[in-house]
């Protein structure tokens, strides 16, 4: 799959049929490059599952292939963390407000959890 996304042209066609379904013919007329070159770009992009193709008589329309794009959203998504990082000026937030709430705590005689248990 990679290697038929590393083609800028490839991932051009991509999105030229996230909008609508095509012909070889009508790619071509939209591009600067031949017939056969499209057709072997949507050859690849077949085969990499990223694009599916349906016979109309004599002629095969193209179109994104619905769930191509799987495989690389579950890549993906395994490289991102669950959450971001919390930075560190609201750590050093968090820290300010529990010894505040210790101290007041403390003034007012109310015991924390870890004064209890000591």
């Amino acid at each position: 799959m990679f290697e038929a996304l590393a083609d800028p042209v490839r991932r051009d066609l991509l999105e030229r049929l996230a909008g609508a379904p095509a012909r070889v013919v009508d790619l071509a007329a939209e591009y600067p490059i031949s017939r056969p070159a499209i057709s072997k770009h949507l050859r690849l992009l077949t085969e990499a599952g990223l694009v599916s193709a349906e016979a109309h008589g004599r002629e095969r329309h193209y179109r994104l292939a619905a769930t191509g794009l799987e495989p690389l959203h579950r890549y993906l998504d395994r490289l991102r963390p669950a959450a971001p990082p919390i930075p560190e000026h609201a750590l050093d937030g968090l820290d300010l407000e529990v010894r505040r709430t210790t101290r007041e705590r403390r003034s007012t005689g109310v015991e924390t959890d870890k004064e209890q248990t000591a």
